[in-house]
């Protein structure tokens, strides 16, 4: 029954090709723009940390003099109080994280030095994240505490400096300094780079740095302290620093802390040790509002930071809201075309053809301009990101199809042109054969 009812559909679309080619057009260009930015905001709204997300926190603390107490605690911490809290050692896996721009060069090369990008972290921040290893690994805890002069650095860093070989062992200068390379991460980027994440929600929407690439090299955090000092930059300083960009003793806040906790029993601990910390330092006069403190899940520091640009989410719903009115075309076509067929449903119908026959039979044939509209529509898609790959923007390389995102294409054509033809299918099924048939 169901191969008849495709068999007759595709017989009437061939009969009317104008009206077909209108219909599979609207269904096609809707589908286009929709999955274009739905596309977009996938990637860039998405976990970059599936199924470990719920395990890694933020922390923050208030260390601001104000009169009043802010509406959020500060998006970094103070040196000190990072260090205190990364000094004891409360969760599963912790890490300091800060980036600064830093000269680097191979140490056997006579090639200039290149600014590059350097993030001074801890050892467990590549097990914590799942950064992954094309040669080597991670430093060791006992590299933090003893201030080792190693380092790991990124794939790109690899290909430029290496030609892309096996550079474990040999040597990188930065700045004066040098140091081992103990790792060569594999290609990896994290989208948003959530862990150098901070200020989103104050920036105006500036995402420059929520889809760059990855840092170039990793250093110990406090031998990056050693090597790059006086070339950090201060988040926000409630007075001027004694040495701008020698922060350790500064009153700014600028070093980022992220910890993992494997439970909810371990979230609850963390969050209590957090304000008997904070209520600490207060009693020592170091902080003023003790009850500002927060601990927010990786996601949820995603969307207090505002990590999908507004620009998309407009499109978003713009692209929605063209997609409805390319639906309301499509009902209407829909139904002067079945409307116009009142003879032939009224004869099948005398014939004994069910009002469910007929029903199936008009949905079938929504369900084909569905099929033919999403295969176009697949196509305008791919079209679209790549006029979004083309654009000035810092995710715009980002923007590839996936599988999820190929078989939603078609589902949501034929969904939307099943939805189209409901009605016009419902007003087909009820012609009463008598009245057609007399006008024959």
């Amino acid at each position: 029954m169901f191969g008849y009812s495709l068999q007759l559909a595709w017989h009437s679309l061939r009969r009317t090709p104008a009206l077909t080619a209108l219909m599979v057009l609207s269904i096609a260009v809707g589908i286009g723009a929709a999955m274009t930015t739905l596309t977009v905001m996938r990637l860039l709204s998405g976990d970059p940390l599936p199924g470990r997300s719920q395990q890694i926190f933020y922390p923050q603390l208030d260390p601001m003099p104000n009169e009043k107490p802010r509406p959020n605690p500060p998006d970094v911490l103070d040196y000190t109080s990072a260090m205190d809290l990364w000094r004891a050692k409360r969760a599963d896996r912790q890490a300091l994280v800060v980036d600064s721009p830093v000269k680097l060069r191979a140490a056997d090369s006579g090639a200039p030095a290149t600014m590059s990008s350097m993030l001074s972290t801890h050892a467990d921040f590549f097990p914590m994240f799942q950064v992954p290893f094309a040669y080597g690994g991670s430093w060791s805890a006992e590299d933090d505490d003893r201030r080792a002069r190693v380092a790991v650095i990124s794939a790109d860093l690899n290909q430029a400096l290496f030609g892309g070989g096996n550079s474990v062992g040999r040597s990188l200068r930065i700045r004066d300094s040098e140091v081992r390379i103990v790792g060569v991460l594999a290609p990896w980027r994290p989208t948003p780079q959530f862990y150098t994440l901070a200020g989103g929600r104050f920036s105006q929407g500036d995402t420059a740095n929520f889809y760059r690439k990855t840092q170039d090299v990793f250093v110990p955090f406090q031998t990056a302290l050693e090597i790059n000092d006086g070339h950090f930059y201060q988040f926000t300083c409630w007075a001027q620093p004694p040495t701008p960009g020698h922060l350790q003793n500064a009153p700014c806040v600028w070093v980022r802390l992220w910890v993992q906790l494997d439970s909810a029993a371990k979230r609850a601990d963390y969050e209590r040790f957090l304000a008997d910390y904070a209520n600490q330092q207060q009693a020592l006069g170091r902080i003023r509002h003790a009850g500002n403190t927060r601990l927010l899940s990786l996601m949820q520091w995603l969307d207090y930071n505002r990590v999908v640009p507004s620009d998309v989410r407009l499109q978003s719903w713009m692209a929605l809201a063209f997609l409805a009115i390319c639906l309301f075309n499509t009902v209407g076509l829909l139904l002067a075309k079945f409307l116009r067929r009142s003879g032939e449903i009224g004869v099948r119908r005398a014939m004994g053809a069910s009002r469910r026959a007929i029903f199936l039979q008009c949905l079938s044939e929504t369900g084909l301009i569905g099929l033919i509209g999403g295969t176009l529509g697949l196509a305008l898609t791919l079209l679209g990101l790549w006029s979004v790959r083309r654009q000035p923007v810092e995710y715009a390389d980002l923007a590839r199809m996936d599988l999820p995102m190929f078989a939603a294409t078609f589902a949501l054509a034929i969904a939307c042109s099943l939805i189209a033809g409901l009605f016009p299918a419902a007003r087909a099924s009820r012609i009463a054969p008598a009245m057609q048939v007399k006008t024959l």
